[in-house]
């Protein structure tokens, strides 16, 4: 891709419906997690030790993953191809940085391995239900 390439790219945004309603589920996706589920569902989850499935040590990886795949629609994506693929890039690179935690001396968490792919199929699947049944431009 050229300057002039992007360039004509960057001239060519535009703030569409699509793209407030990929930015509005992405900071949804945000704050569930900052003010429900760090400050209030994990520690119930964890003061009483209730079994969940481990959503509550994957809670921040889930939603993470949601409101990053959304905001990089948002920003980035303008055609349904672009759509499917960022949603798919996305979401790999989320895995791969999982895996590289060690590098920075951090252990891999397997359920966080687990919950960032069932996030990105979430993530599809929402796009999907959205663009299915509206056709948002």
């Amino acid at each position: 891709m050229t300057i002039q390439e992007i360039g004509q790219e960057i001239r060519l945004w535009k703030f569409t419906k699509q793209r407030a309603l990929h930015f509005i589920i992405s900071t949804i996706a945000l704050l569930l997690y900052e003010f429900v589920g760090r400050p209030i569902y994990r520690p119930y989850i964890y003061r009483n030790n209730i079994f969940d499935f481990h959503i509550a040590d994957t809670l921040g990886n889930t939603l993470g993953t949601i409101a990053t795949v959304f905001v990089t629609l948002a920003l980035l994506a303008r055609t349904p191809e672009q759509h499917r693929f960022l949603i798919v890039v996305t979401t790999l690179a989320g895995t791969v940085f999982e895996l590289l935690h060690p590098l920075v001396g951090k252990p891999i968490d397997f359920w966080d391995l687990v919950a960032t792919p069932i996030a990105g199929a979430f993530c599809f699947g929402l796009y999907r239900l959205l663009v299915g049944n509206t056709q948002l431009n």
